[in-house]
């Protein structure tokens, strides 16, 4: 069973280390990248645990609402990429809101906590795929700058002329001439 207030100081773990928020942008990169968002109710997953991260692997445990499972079909897409997914029934303590005198916790002024049934899907994703990843993304955006800048640059050069094949650009005729008259 876990507790909400563990998911809160999981998110502010996250907040105050920049390294731990990096790597987790870069786990979702892998999810979004892989299609995972595609399938039912994948994109309404809330960060549970995580991220953990050992020697070759990432690992991070997301939770849904009981009624609302992830479909099964986006864990399948994920170990075709060497991913291990879990999938496990429990429980989330969570306050209950207060309306009235019997919705706080006897001698206190908290709400009652009740446990709330969810689904946790653990993911965990090989460093070499996001990494994988990550480097094709940077590839892509380095692509994307690269043909910019060409076509910003060759739109205000314009090549130098050399007519006579000498390898050395033709020098504009500066020289005037006066018409002449022939049938003198």
């Amino acid at each position: 069973m876990h507790d909400i207030v563990d998911v809160i100081k999981n998110i502010q773990t996250l907040a105050a280390d920049d390294s731990a928020f990096r790597i987790l942008k870069d786990f979702e990169r892998v999810l979004d990248e892989l299609d995972l968002y595609v399938f039912d109710n994948w994109e309404d997953g809330e960060l549970l645990a995580g991220p953990e991260v050992s020697r070759y692997f990432v690992s991070c445990k997301f939770m849904w609402p009981r009624e609302d499972m992830p479909d099964p079909s986006g864990g399948e897409r994920l170990l075709d990429y060497g991913c291990k997914v879990t999938y496990q029934k429990s429980k989330i303590l969570v306050p209950r809101k207060v309306y009235k005198e019997s919705d706080f916790r006897p001698g206190t002024k908290k709400g009652k906590i009740d446990p709330h049934p969810i689904w946790i899907v653990e993911i965990t994703i090989p460093k070499k795929l996001m990494h994988d990843i990550f480097v094709g993304k940077e590839l892509k955006d380095n692509m994307k700058y690269a043909e910019s800048m060409k076509s910003h640059t060759t739109e205000n050069l314009t090549a130098p002329v050399d007519a006579d094949g000498d390898g050395m650009p033709d020098q504009p005729d500066t020289t005037t001439t006066e018409p002449t008259d022939v049938a003198q």
